[in-house]
């Protein structure tokens, strides 16, 4: 591999991540359903971090048990009680209106669940963009924090759609903290234009959409093969010459099945973390697994609570 790619970092990415989000005031957080010890307690060890401040959202006693049965002091949090997940998930999404919280954060329910309320027509947190996710991974042999996009919400997204999954993951990279004008790797099976391959002829014209100004903020290349995006080795010996060929920062699937499947490659193969968010709505949603380690729920808060605190200070200033 080449020096970019192997250069490896101190145990972690995530460490910086998750300092420089203490390094600013807690983010008023949502936490849906936390019912229970892994949803519950990534809430409190993030609060304990000074990462986010949690108003808890559910089954009253249900949280409450789940507290003294695994030992997790929510002595300070505020409760919202809900009568069920569906129910918890509402009312999480009203609280966001309510200017409660700044960010939602998934617990013990479906992704589905959550979603539905967020995405909904009436009374949802939609906006003008695209909702998508994306998962910032800290791989131990890739010098950079990679982003893949969108790996979870969008299943077979068209070129509008991609556009917006682009802009989304560019916005985040450039907002919270990781740098400015990320290196966007547009992936397919190949890195040649072919009728044969429609995602290579949707990346031809993402390329395009950026030359004109539709996508700003980060510097794109694709049609792009997954080697020749981060190995540089891999671009030369295919004649490649770009910025983002072997270096890439955000890379960006065909599909939602392709993303899904990279997403785990590079956790259960390469020994990746992956800290998930939902963005495209009126607040950043965090989106953990239960599958997720500590580290890795943390530094999902980290990643949205820098990135709601960013958007904050941009925000304009309305007169009296």
């Amino acid at each position: 591999m080449s020096a970019d790619a192997t250069a490896t970092q101190s145990p972690s990415k995530y460490d910086r991540l998750i300092a420089a989000a203490k390094a600013i005031p807690p983010a008023p957080t949502i936490v849906v359903h936390p019912c229970d010890e892994t949803s519950l307690r990534g809430a409190v060890d993030s609060a304990s971090a000074g990462i986010i401040r949690p108003l808890l959202v559910g089954p009253e006693a249900k949280i409450r048990g789940t507290a003294a049965r695994f030992g997790l002091d929510i002595s300070g949090f505020e409760i919202v009680d809900a009568a069920h997940s569906d129910d918890a998930a509402a009312k999480g999404v009203e609280l966001i209106h309510a200017a409660r919280g700044e960010l939602l954060m998934k617990g013990s329910l479906h992704t589905d669940e959550l979603m539905r309320a967020v995405t909904a027509k009436v009374g949802g947190l939609r906006t003008d963009r695209r909702i998508s996710h994306v998962f910032v991974m800290d791989v131990p042999a890739y010098a950079d924090t990679i982003f893949v996009t969108d790996a979870a919400i969008n299943i077979f997204p068209d070129l509008d759609a991609k556009r917006d999954i682009i802009q989304n993951a560019i916005d985040l990279y450039n907002q919270a903290g990781f740098g400015q004008s990320p290196r966007v790797a547009i992936l397919s099976a190949v890195e040649t234009v072919t009728s044969k391959i429609p995602s290579t002829i949707e990346a031809a014209a993402l390329c395009k959409m950026a030359d004109r100004g539709q996508i700003t903020g980060g510097v794109l290349d694709g049609p792009l093969a997954f080697d020749n995006a981060i190995d540089l080795e891999s671009a030369r010996i295919k004649g490649i010459k770009s910025e983002v060929a072997g270096r890439a920062q955000i890379l960006v699937v065909p599909d939602l099945e392709a993303g899904n499947m990279l997403a785990k490659n590079l956790a259960y193969f390469a020994k990746a973390d992956g800290a998930g968010i939902v963005l495209g709505a009126r607040v950043p949603v965090v989106l953990t697994s239960r599958a997720d380690s500590p580290r890795a729920r943390m530094a999902s808060c980290a990643v949205a609570a820098l990135y709601a605190h960013a958007r904050r200070q941009k925000a304009p200033t309305i007169a009296a």
